[in-house]
């Protein structure tokens, strides 16, 4: 029974991972390859153009979803602090 709780802890923990990033990331590759695309269709070949957007648009991500972020990394802490308890005991 223990191992079963554990696995589900740790893949409930894993899903949340991967929620947070791809909110975070998924935007800026999104903008990456739109800017990537207006690259090659002008051949303009300037780093900054590429890096500058995905920077403003991550950290757009992290202000717009950060209450979000938050709440759940909260929720997963109170669920583990409160049930611990009775998984190990």
């Amino acid at each position: 029974m223990l191992i079963g709780n554990t696995l589900d802890l740790y893949g409930g923990a894993f899903w949340l991972i991967i929620k947070i990033v791809t909110v975070i990331v998924g935007p800026a590759l999104i903008v990456g390859l739109i800017i990537s695309v207006f690259q090659a269709a002008t051949q303009i070949n300037e780093q900054t153009l590429s890096f500058l957007p995905r920077l403003i648009v991550s950290l757009l991500a992290v202000m717009y979803a950060g209450p979000w972020i938050v709440t759940q990394i909260m929720d997963l802490f109170e669920f583990l602090f409160l049930n611990i308890p009775h998984m190990i005991g």
